[in-house]
C-alpha cells in the first residue's frame, strides 16, 4: 500500500524552481538559417523604384534583438548586369528572379545574415535586410523615361535610396552601428553607393562597408582590356566606371574581400579576344595552364593603402564568399592568420584589430573546395 504524500504550495515552487534551472541549462537550438518574407516597397512606382519589369522594388527584413535592436545590415546581392536592350530583354524574359518581385515570397536569411549566434557571433541580432537586387545596373540607374517598346525600366539607383528611406521610417534612423554590404554585383554596388549611404544615415555613429568579389578590374595590360571597358560602360553609362579607379576616393571605412584569383573575373572579364594571344585563351579556360608572369598579371591590384581600409585577400580560385556558411564561417573557411572571414570582419568592424590580410605566401589559385549553393 502506497503512503500519501500530501502537496503543498512549497512542492509546486520547488518543482517550479527546478525546471527554471533545467531550462536554464538546456542551449536553445538556433537554425544556422532562416526564411524570411518579402515586402513590397511602399508607393514604389508613384516613387519610381521599380524592378527592370515594373514590379515594385522590394526587400526582407529580420528584425533585430538585444543589444542588435539598434544595429543595422543592408545586403545587396550579386546577380551580373544587362547592358543592351536585348540583354535587359532576355533577362527579364529568362531570369525573373533578378528582374522582378513577381512570385517572390521568401529569402533565405545564412551566413552572415544568419540569425545563429554560434556562426554568425557579430551579427546574428542586428536588424539584417536583403534587398531585392532586379534592376541588372548594381543598383545605379535612373532613367526617368520607360521604352514602351520593351516595358524596360531602369531605376536601380531609386531602388536603393528608395528603400533606404523606408527602413529609415522602421528604425534605421536611430541606429547605433550601420553596415552596407553585398557580394559580386552587389560587391560592386557597395563600393559605388558607400559614401552615398553614409550620407543617408547621418545620425549612425559607425558606417562601414564590406564588398564581397565586388572589386572588378580594369586591367589595362591585360587581353581584351578594351572589351572589359565597353562591358561596364554599357552598364554604367560612364566610360571607365572601374571600382580599381574609384575606391581610393571613397571616405567611408570599406573592406574589400577578394580573391587574388577570382573566379569569375578570369573566366568571364579576362576572357581574350579572339585575336590575343593563343596563351591567354588557354590561361583563361583552364587557370592551371597559366605561366607564373600571367598569374602575376591577373593577381587583383590597386586596393589603396587608406589606414581605415580592411582587407581579405585569399588565394582561392572561387568568386563570393559572404552568402556561403561554408566560405564565411566554418572549419573549412579560407583563413588568413588564422582568421576566418567571420573573425576578420568582426574585429576590422568594431576596431578590435587592424585587418589588412593577404595572402603574399601563394603565388597560385588554390582549389577551395568550400561548399556552394545560396546561404547554407
Amino acid at each position: 500500500m502506497g503512503i500519501y504524500i500530501p502537496t503543498t504550495m512549497a512542492d509546486h515552487w520547488l518543482k517550479l524552481l527546478i525546471c527554471v534551472i533545467a531550462l536554464s541549462n538546456t542551449k536553445v537550438n538556433v537554425r544556422a538559417s532562416e526564411m524570411v518574407n518579402i515586402t513590397l516597397l511602399s508607393n514604389a512606382v508613384e516613387k519610381g523604384a521599380v524592378c527592370l519589369d515594373g514590379s515594385p522594388a522590394g526587400y526582407h527584413y529580420a528584425k533585430g534583438y538585444g543589444d542588435g535592436a539598434n544595429s543595422w545590415m543592408i545586403y545587396l546581392p550579386g546577380g551580373g548586369w544587362c547592358g543592351r536592350k536585348q540583354s535587359c530583354i532576355d533577362r527579364v524574359k529568362y531570369s525573373p528572379m533578378l528582374s522582378s518581385t513577381k512570385n517572390i515570397t521568401q529569402e533565405t536569411f545564412g551566413a552572415i545574415l544568419s540569425p545563429n549566434k554560434t556562426s554568425n557571433p557579430d551579427f546574428y541580432n542586428w536588424n539584417r535586410v536583403f534587398i531585392r537586387y532586379c534592376d541588372g545596373s548594381s543598383f545605379m540607374g535612373d532613367v526617368k523615361k520607360v521604352d514602351p517598346e520593351t516595358n524596360l525600366h531602369k531605376r536601380g539607383s531609386r531602388i536603393f535610396t528608395a528603400v533606404i528611406d523606408e527602413l529609415l521610417s522602421k528604425g534605421l534612423k536611430n541606429a547605433k552601428n550601420a553596415m552596407l554590404t553585398g557580394n559580386s554585383a552587389g560587391g560592386l554596388a557597395t563600393i559605388l553607393n558607400c559614401d552615398r549611404f553614409r550620407a543617408l544615415v547621418p545620425n549612425a555613429n559607425t558606417v562601414k562597408c564590406v564588398s564581397d568579389s565586388g572589386f572588378f578590374i580594369h586591367a589595362k595590360n591585360l587581353p581584351n582590356a578594351a572589351g572589359r571597358e565597353r562591358t561596364f560602360a554599357r552598364v554604367v553609362h560612364f566610360h571607365c566606371f572601374f571600382p580599381e579607379n574609384l575606391v581610393a576616393d571613397i571616405k567611408t571605412p570599406l573592406f574589400l574581400l577578394n580573391s587574388d584569383f577570382d573566379k569569375f573575373q578570369i573566366q568571364v572579364n579576362l576572357k581574350p579576344h579572339p585575336v590575343d594571344n593563343p596563351g591567354w585563351v588557354n590561361c583563361t579556360r583552364n587557370i592551371t595552364t597559366c605561366t607564373p608572369p600571367q598569374l602575376q598579371i591577373i593577381k587583383v591590384k590597386g586596393l589603396g593603402n587608406n589606414p581605415s581600409r580592411g582587407l581579405f585577400i585569399n588565394s582561392c580560385y572561387i568568386h563570393d564568399f559572404l552568402y556561403l556558411m561554408g566560405r564565411y564561417n566554418s572549419q573549412d573557411s579560407p583563413k588568413l592568420h588564422n582568421k576566418t572571414i567571420a573573425q576578420a570582419i568582426g574585429d576590422w568592424y568594431f576596431n578590435r584589430s587592424s585587418v589588412r590580410l593577404i595572402d603574399t605566401k601563394i603565388d597560385y589559385p588554390l582549389d577551395c573546395k568550400i561548399g556552394s549553393g545560396n546561404f547554407v
